[in-house]
């Protein structure tokens, strides 16, 4: 057996796990911001798939991938915006519809998407940050694409606007006392709205990512499970942006075993490790959901907490 390099190991498992992490990374961040004004959306699944059918599809037709990204970002936004109107009705439960959601997401983008699984849209840019070394594997392993950075800056944005900005402190308020909020003049249901519809954009945008740079194509089998998994990673990450990046690597690196080893030329049991996002989301909710530490930090309106 030849022996293995560690170091192009480690290297392939942080370039995986920037690259598999990245929509991870936006879906959890919308599904933080939203469970913020204490709603849940389970309908993210739906959303992430839209908005990868989407953007692709904007792409393809205008061969711009940027506004791919703003068209999938949108089309997040209008069904996080659905989802946030319709649980404002009485006595409509947010996770019924949420489960709903990721019928219709995914029906829609099934239905309208399939004109778009052949032709090739272009591909969103990378910043090569290997361009130094001459090891192809490096340079490889060290473009990042654009969209990561832009996660990073809305991580630290969005933990800074939560704790010393008007709106974070009225969201906060509505996601833990909406009493509070209309005794102090605010309409709980209108900012819960546009927490939810926020936070659907962000995950339009995660979708964008699949389908325009990695896997980089669009096909009815694109997320994988992906926006649920970021419900538990919210979970996991106690409602807390920065927490939610270091969650999503966490996820990144272990859905990027697989490739990893394969770089070192390992690849028995590459199928086995390619489950391993879905056994780590078992293990977090089990650690996450014990009876002394359920939902520990979490918002007091959301519906789970009740």
């Amino acid at each position: 057996m030849a022996e293995i390099d560690y170091s192009v190991l480690l290297l392939a498992l942080l370039a995986g796990a920037i690259r598999v992490g990245t929509p991870f990374l936006f879906v959890s961040l919308g599904e933080c911001l939203t469970e913020k004004g204490g709603r849940i959306n389970l309908g993210l699944e739906g959303i992430l798939v839209v908005g990868a059918m989407s953007g692709y599809a904007v792409a393809y037709l205008t061969d711009s991938a940027w506004l791919g990204v703003l068209a999938a970002g949108c089309a997040g936004c209008a069904l996080g915006a659905f989802h946030g109107v319709i649980c404002s009705l009485p006595r409509v439960n947010d996770i019924a519809f949420g489960i709903a959601l990721i019928l219709l997401g995914t029906g829609l983008a099934f239905f309208f998407g399939k004109a778009f699984i052949q032709p090739q849209a272009p591909s969103l840019p990378s910043i090569e940050l290997g361009a130094w070394s001459d090891d192809a594997r490096v340079r490889s392993a060290l473009s990042v694409n654009v969209l990561f950075f832009i996660g990073v800056a809305l991580t630290l944005l969005m933990h800074w606007g939560l704790r010393a900005t008007r709106w974070g402190l009225v969201l906060r308020l509505v996601g833990d006392h909406a009493q509070s909020a209309r005794a102090l003049g605010y309409r709980p249901a209108l900012v819960r709205t546009l927490a939810t519809a926020s936070g659907g954009f962000l995950a339009g945008v995660g979708g964008a990512y699949l389908s325009l740079y990695y896997p980089g194509s669009w096909n009815e089998g694109l997320s994988s499970g992906q926006g649920l998994m970021a419900v538990a990673l919210v979970i996991f990450a106690r409602w807390q942006p920065l927490n939610c990046l270091w969650a999503a690597l966490l996820f990144g690196a272990s859905g990027a075993v697989g490739p990893a080893l394969q770089a070192v030329g390992i690849s028995s049991g590459y199928y086995l490790f390619a489950a391993m996002p879905y056994a780590l989301t078992l293990l977090v909710m089990y650690l996450s959901c014990r009876p002394n530490q359920t939902l520990s930090g979490a918002p007091g309106e959301l519906s789970l907490n009740r």
